[in-house]
């Protein structure tokens, strides 16, 4: 190839990613748009499009005369205008997108417009306020065990669990393109992931390095593009960030999986046959016995318990509890009203339809 052919094919090399920063771009903004309704209650706003427009004309920007740009913008408000008058529901989950949240947000519900937040405060948060619809978190996965964070959210929230999601996690080692993976030193990703990934790390002799979310660090990868360093991420995160496959399912066990719960302001609709409980007990010997003899009694299958300190009462637990029964069964009713009497604190997270495995 000669210089200048070798010239333009980097050119256009430089475009290509310049088109794909603008569709995510646009993206992000639609999403923006449609979490701005929300809070304005509607979707025509002709003075905030006035002065979106007024704006963008008293922004220079060099090549790009008034009548495109203003052309351009009004495109995109009337796209998102259209976005919004479908009345789509948003689901918030915690990391960027290509996070294995949004791929259970999406197994969850394939209509629902998936919205990232930076933690998983801000999912409980954001469906809490009503700026979400609902939102998904993972609570435990079937390597590294529970995930504490979202289990203390859990025992101070007052929304509802309405369906639990169950997802294989494969993970994929990630590099730039056209890295010797030889090279490689460091790996960045969530603290989960890099425990899923131990054996694999150790074996290969990188360095792990904690990150917010997985696909956020595929995400810091591409952005900032740093020497010998990978991140362990899904295999969309590839496509998403523009990143190389150096290596897939490097999981430490090939049945990793991962358990979702989607939160919501109400309970869910129609019946479930799962539950989940959070309680604390009374100060008194045997009252924990006294809760779970509740549901051995009634011949209740308890599926997980889960004790965490309660943050604002130093030195006292709350418990969360899952069993499988229904609403509608007079052995279920019966335990509850049972182990209630047992307990300080209690409350149902909710009914719902169990995962299948």
């Amino acid at each position: 190839m000669d210089e200048k052919n070798g010239n333009l094919a980097a050119i256009r090399k430089m475009i290509d990613a310049i088109d794909s920063q603008i569709l995510k771009l646009l993206n992000e903004r639609m999403e923006l748009g449609l979490w701005t309704k929300k809070l304005k209650g509607g979707v025509t706003d002709a003075k905030r499009e006035e002065e979106v427009l007024q704006k963008v004309n008293l922004n220079p920007v060099g090549l790009i005369q008034p009548e495109m740009r203003e052309k351009i913008f009004a495109s995109i408000i009337s796209e998102s205008k259209r976005l919004q008058s479908q009345d789509l529901k948003l689901v918030g989950f915690q990391g960027e997108h290509g996070a294995y949240s949004e791929l259970a947000a999406r197994a969850h519900d394939k209509s629902l417009v998936p919205i990232p937040c930076m933690e998983f405060q801000d999912v409980f948060e954001g469906v809490e306020s009503g700026q979400l619809d609902c939102g998904v978190v993972p609570v435990e996965n079937s390597l590294e065990g529970s995930v504490t964070s979202v289990n203390d959210l859990l025992v101070e929230t007052g929304l509802k669990i309405v369906a639990e999601v169950r997802t294989p996690i494969h993970h994929c080692l990630l590099a730039l393109p056209d890295t010797d993976y030889r090279e490689i030193r460091v790996v960045y990703s969530h603290p989960q992931a890099l425990g899923q990934c131990r054996g694999f790390l150790a074996r290969n002799k990188l360095e792990p390095r904690p990150f917010y979310d997985t696909a956020g660090a595929a995400k810091m990868l591409s952005a900032e593009r740093p020497k010998a360093v990978a991140v362990i991420a899904s295999g969309l995160c590839a496509e998403l960030y523009g990143l190389e496959i150096i290596k897939e399912n490097i999981e430490d066990h090939e049945s990793n999986s991962t358990r979702f719960l989607v939160l919501s302001r109400e309970n869910a609709l129609g019946s479930g046959n799962k539950c989940s409980i959070m309680f604390s007990t009374k100060h008194k010997a045997g009252a924990l016995f006294g809760v779970l003899k509740a549901f051995a009694d009634s011949g209740i299958n308890l599926t997980r318990i889960e004790s965490r300190p309660i943050r604002n009462d130093p030195g006292k637990f709350a418990f969360l509890l899952d069993f499988q029964g229904r609403e509608d069964d007079g052995k279920v009713t019966g335990a509850l009203a049972l182990a209630r009497e047992e307990c300080a604190s209690f409350k149902v997270l909710g009914f719902y339809k169990e995962a299948e495995k």
